[in-house]
């Protein structure tokens, strides 16, 4: 198997570090990039060359672009924004211009189940936008990855639990959708990375290993916990809205968050390939909540 060279955005995030590590170990060249300095060392021992370019720095971005086999893109997640859409914009003309500038012939961008809508999804609209962008460099072959609901969303109901006694967000409790690991999104990024046997544009959604409703989410991690009565109530979406703001998030990501779960409610933000075989991780909820009753019980 040939020995390629591989930028991964993101290094340091969950999804990244996997992807990054996974590539590592097939014997490839990566140059990590990331903002955690812990982290990129701790990448660096590992193998890894490691950059930290302003995301919305187009020339900088290209330069650890060039020369690459493969990159891997994403517009890494800032809660603190005034205006989320603006940023994603921002940050995603800069990918987009590197990656055309750099002269990089294949791309995965991280994007999401949804967006295939233009509007009524939340953040993921933004995901939409980058869709379309990098669609439109010629001659760039790309993936994009649309995973579906991250199981990671399920550290942020601990205060709530906490403080509540209930797991509340605004979903519908009969609304079945495909949890993921990060850690099976990362491992798929490297798959596709790997075998660099893409051509066009073209599209890869990923679920879990099944489809869940909240109110079966919460059973199962009631249990991990130790809290076996432990209720879903679905929140209205301005309590909701209020209680992410009360939290620490901006009043604009707070409502997008919101118009997100809404899309999940309405049947907006879904799937559009049949999450069969490959389209599937294999990390079960069951071994996931083991994770979250570790930080429950430490917070």
């Amino acid at each position: 198997m040939s020995k390629r060279v591989y930028t991964i955005m993101g290094a340091t995030g969950h999804i990244g570090q996997i992807l990054t590590e996974e590539l590592l170990k097939k014997g490839h060249t990566v140059r990590a990039l990331g903002r955690d300095a812990k982290k990129l060392t701790a990448l660096k021992q590992k193998g890894a060359e490691i950059h930290s370019p302003a995301g919305d720095n187009p020339a900088a971005l290209a330069e650890v672009f060039k020369g690459a086999d493969g990159v891997f893109t994403l517009i890494p997640p800032s809660y603190t924004e005034p205006d989320f859409l603006a940023y994603q914009d921002r940050i995603g003309e800069a990918i987009a211009k590197a990656l055309k500038d750099s002269g990089v012939k294949h791309a995965v961008d991280l994007s999401s189940i949804g967006a295939d809508k233009p509007s009524g999804t939340g953040p993921i609209v933004g995901l939409y936008k980058q869709e379309k962008r990098l669609e439109a460099i010629g001659d760039l072959n790309n993936v994009h990855l649309r995973p579906a609901y991250f199981m990671e969303n399920l550290f942020y109901s601990i205060p709530v639990i906490k403080g509540m006694g209930i797991h509340g967000t605004p979903m519908r409790p009969d609304v079945k959708i495909p949890m993921i690991a990060t850690h099976d999104i990362g491992v798929k990024a490297a798959e596709i990375l790997d075998r660099l046997n893409f051509t066009g544009n073209t599209v890869f959604e990923l679920g879990g290993p099944r489809n869940l409703t909240m109110v079966e989410a919460t059973m199962i991690l009631s249990k991990a916990i130790g809290k076996p009565e432990l209720p879903y109530v679905q929140f209205p979406y301005e309590d909701a809205k209020k209680g992410m703001m009360g939290s620490g998030m901006t009043a604009d990501m707070a409502g997008l968050f919101v118009e997100m779960n809404k899309g999940f409610n309405e049947g907006l933000i879904e799937p559009t390939q049949a999450l069969t075989g490959d389209h599937r991780g294999h990390f079960p909820l069951e071994e996931f909540v083991k994770f979250v009753a570790g930080a429950y019980a430490q917070s």
